[in-house]
């Protein structure tokens, strides 16, 4: 069975960092392309950052460009969400997600498309408060 475990969320102070990771089972990331989402309870689910299989191309969403990195080490079968600088309004349950894409054009096109990701993890909660 296909699985992903999110880890790394808790509590932090504005301005703090946290390193979130996300860990496969039943599966090689290899071949992947890994996607950070995030959610707030009654909000919409929003794309974070998202990774190529090779690590070699990522993508972030403007809230987040230059204070999150996301990097993966596929030794490990490990992708992690470097998040720095985090905003109480980043309090939000985090989730990643893993999809293949069947041809280059189809991964440039929809590479940070939540509704691709075909593997989802249960999430893990960061809260950002003083």
């Amino acid at each position: 069975q296909l699985q992903l475990v999110e880890s790394g969320g808790g509590l932090v102070q504005p301005g703090g960092s946290l390193r979130l990771s996300c860990s496969a089972s039943g599966f090689t990331l290899d071949y992947y392309y890994i996607g950070w989402f995030r959610q707030a309870p009654g909000k919409e689910r929003e794309g974070v950052s998202c990774i190529s299989s090779s690590g070699g191309s990522t993508n972030y969403a403007d809230s987040v460009k230059g204070r999150f990195t996301i990097s993966r080490d596929n030794a490990k079968n490990t992708v992690y969400l470097q998040m720095n600088s985090l905003k109480p309004e980043e309090k939000d349950i985090y989730f990643c997600a893993a999809t293949r894409f069947r041809t280059t054009v189809q991964a440039i096109q929809a590479m940070c498309d939540m509704k691709a990701y075909d593997y989802w993890g249960q999430g893990t909660q960061v809260t950002v408060s003083s």
